[in-house]
């Protein structure tokens, strides 16, 4: 048996075991779907960062239209779901200067640092060193903006918006930004890419992109049935990030105004492993590792001084971002516009921007 399988299997059913125990059945039912969410992840090479690089730079759109489909699939599921309102709720945030900010922050860190949140998580389970610089840094740029959330808390806000029609006004807005990605790939190339769907081992991989999108969107249905909320990733880092400096007697973030918040004081309070999207986050860790592990080898290539040095900042600025703008592409893109919030529409325009400079400053990191 592979190492990493090896080490990964006994840790998943372990884990779920203890947390069946100690925490409850749903806590493990999240742990699996993690889990679950990181085979698809890994296998399916579903990644948000190098598929707007490959837009930007090179117009080449199947990346995106992966994820226009991913995104399409959720809203279907999730307004009914939501509407029926069977103790479940969206993600609807205020768009404001920090959303904009923080968003911009994100798609910059995205390319600098070589992933999103759901990108990162999974290349660390897979085995890439350089990612594992990357999330150090993201916990502690996380951490670091919500130990100074005073700065950033009271700027200007509009009021959480949900928009009427979510349903048809978001399939028609998917629509259009689908046609617009082929536009501009026709605009440069001859053939436009379509997303595979043809080949591809259900265990040990790889999957075509399609097989991706269907997967990563009934698990997203899967976890807003059983968490009550939306697929979220960041909103751990900085409750990672406040542990780490209240254990090493740094400070004491209890009396950090972003963990006063009525919104926050409970996930700051309860054990780490009693936090949904903790726990969430480890599962898709270790199911990216027994995916890896199933895939066959892996090679192993320590990253370079530029690759270092774009980690640390990359990292920093995903961490700031996503806690300025309240998530990342999974819970403010994919859950904002899946729940039906105006936050998620407004959040990719700030994103693009940020990832079209970052694509633009890697060869100064000489990154492929």
């Amino acid at each position: 048996m592979n190492p990493r399988l090896a080490i990964a299997l006994p840790l998943l059913l372990g884990g779920a075991v203890w947390l069946t125990r100690d925490f409850g059945a749903r806590q493990a039912a999240l742990w699996l779907i993690g889990a679950a969410l990181g085979v698809a992840l890994l296998h399916a090479r579903f990644g948000f960062t190098a598929a707007y690089r490959r837009l930007l730079l090179e117009r080449r759109g199947v990346g995106v239209r992966a994820q226009l489909l991913l995104i399409g699939l959720c809203v279907l599921a999730f307004q009914p779901m939501l509407a029926a309102d069977a103790g479940m709720r969206g993600f609807v945030f205020p768009v404001g200067m920090a959303l904009l900010l923080g968003a911009f922050l994100f798609g910059l860190g995205m390319q600098l640092g070589g992933g999103c949140g759901s990108g990162t998580l999974y290349a660390v389970g897979g085995g890439v060193p350089r990612m594992g610089l990357t999330l150090l840094a993201f916990i502690a740029g996380a951490t670091l903006a919500a130990w100074q959330s005073e700065l950033w808390s009271g700027w200007p806000a509009l009021a959480p918006v949900s928009l009427p029609w979510a349903l048809p006004g978001s399939l028609t807005v998917l629509g259009i930004a689908w046609w617009a990605s082929v536009a501009w790939e026709k605009s440069q190339h001859i053939n436009v890419q379509s997303i595979p769907w043809r080949g591809g081992h259900a265990w040990r991989g790889p999957w075509p992109l399609g097989w991706g999108a269907v997967a990563l969107a009934g698990l997203s249905v899967l976890t807003l049935w059983v968490a009550g909320r939306p697929w979220a990733i960041t909103a751990a880092f900085p409750l990672w990030g406040s542990h780490a400096v209240a254990t090493l007697g740094w400070d004491d973030p209890s009396f950090w105004p972003f963990w006063e918040d009525p919104t926050r004081v409970a996930a700051w309070l309860r054990p780490l492993m009693a936090d949904r999207i903790t726990v969430m986050d480890l599962g898709l860790i270790l199911g990216a590792m027994a995916a890896s592990g199933l895939a066959g080898p892996a090679t192993w290539r320590w990253p370079r001084g530029g690759e270092v040095l774009a980690s640390i900042l990359g990292g920093l600025l995903l961490g700031l971002g996503a806690v300025l703008a309240t998530g990342c592409n999974i819970s403010a893109f994919l859950g904002g516009v899946a729940s039906g919030s105006l936050h998620g529409w407004i959040w990719i325009i700030p994103a693009l921007f940020g990832n079209w400079l970052g694509a633009w400053l890697r060869p100064v990191f000489r990154l492929d």
